[in-house]
């Protein structure tokens, strides 16, 4: 059967190609570095707390000042802090663990309008690439604590409930604080995704909606109360093909 000729979309001397072949093949080392990089840095963190929340809060909103005071109690209660490492909540996070006991860590990420990191760091690593940065905020972590915000702080969320969900990682923690903010949210997903079919009753046992900074020690704690916060030989597994 004949078929048409299609006009090639390379150029002929396949130079382009090449140089962009080139390309991705030295990105792919470069992801490698940023991988091999951080996880030497934060593989003696443990047990560490990930907080997320919105870079838009100011330093004299209630909710910064909640996030700090619930990063303070985590650090002082052990648990190194790990925030993105710029403004707002994640500043609140890093403030709160730099006056504790325990390492206060941000993770930041480059960004064409760059990101301004706050100074409330002991131990700073920055990413090129959203993936690599991802992947170390649930790596290290024994819990995760998810304050007000906005598409950032939704995709966290959403990343830490389907790498759980899926058993592509360990299960910990998950907690939203600030019920006045969460509760539509968590409505919804009882009344339209439970009731589709689309996840099941037992997924909302993943998430605990907490407001005070008292309680949010206490739950992790609790989670734990019954095994070390180390991962056990089988979670080791999952988290090294994560």
């Amino acid at each position: 059967m004949f078929k048409p000729k299609l006009p090639s979309l390379v150029d002929p001397g396949g130079s382009q190609e090449a140089n962009l072949s080139a390309h991705e093949s030295w990105r792919v080392f470069e992801i490698m570095a940023e991988f091999v990089e951080a996880t030497e840095r934060l593989g003696p963190i443990r047990p560490a707390v990930s907080i997320f929340g919105s870079a838009r809060v100011q330093p004299d909103s209630a909710i910064y000042m909640l996030t700090e005071a619930i990063a303070r109690k985590l650090s002082d209660a052990g648990f190194a802090v790990i925030s993105g490492g710029g403004p707002g909540v994640m500043e609140a996070a890093n403030k709160g663990a730099f006056f504790g006991h325990s390492p206060s860590v941000g993770l930041n990420i480059q960004l064409p309008h760059e990101q301004r990191s706050n100074p409330f760091q002991d131990i700073s690593q920055t990413f090129r690439h959203f993936f690599a940065r991802k992947v170390m905020f649930v790596k290290f972590a024994s819990a995760y604590v998810v304050m007000p915000g906005g598409f950032g702080t939704l995709d966290e969320l959403m990343e830490a409930l389907t790498l759980v969900q899926t058993g592509k990682t360990r299960r910990i923690p998950i907690i939203l604080v600030q019920s006045s903010y969460w509760s539509g949210l968590v409505d919804w997903f009882r009344d339209q995704l439970v009731r589709e079919g689309m996840i099941d009753p037992a997924d909302l046992d993943l998430i605990k909606v907490i407001d005070e900074p008292d309680q949010v020690v206490a739950a992790i704690f609790s989670h734990y109360e019954t095994r070390g916060f180390g991962p056990s030989p089988q979670e080791r597994e999952i988290l090294f093909n994560l």
